[in-house]
């Protein structure tokens, strides 16, 4: 029976084609499904033979754990290059997006504290 080893869901296109990759390369016995036109399914990537299970852990953690890395170097960098985006330059981006956002966050506050605030 086959066991779910990765979901695809909210992973850039890149990633999911190095895990591909990487599991490709290690001779996993894999195959993938979508979720399909009403997300009724599972977008992920499945592995076939549960004797190598172990091992198709054992290489995602540490791809994982490899990619966190190289993703905190990256955003290390772009801080000390001043590339990183601040609040301020997202505003500039994106005015309505981020004043919506913070409207938002405002309201759900407010929803749940003023069955509290009825209180006094």
């Amino acid at each position: 029976m086959a066991h779910l080893l990765f979901r695809l869901r909210h992973v850039t296109d890149e990633e999911a084609m190095e895990v591909r990759q990487l599991l490709d390369a290690h001779g996993m016995d894999i195959y993938e499904t979508q979720a399909g036109f009403f997300r009724l399914g599972v977008d992920a990537i499945w592995l076939r033979d549960k004797r190598q299970l172990e091992d198709a852990q054992a290489l995602l953690a540490e791809y994982q754990t490899e990619r966190q890395t190289r993703a905190r170097q990256e955003h290390h960098d772009a801080l000390a290059r001043g590339d990183a985006p601040t609040l301020w330059q997202r505003f500039t981006a994106h005015p309505v997006q981020v004043t919506l956002v913070g409207v938002a966050i405002v309201i759900l506050i407010a929803l749940t504290l003023l069955p509290f605030l009825a209180l006094g």
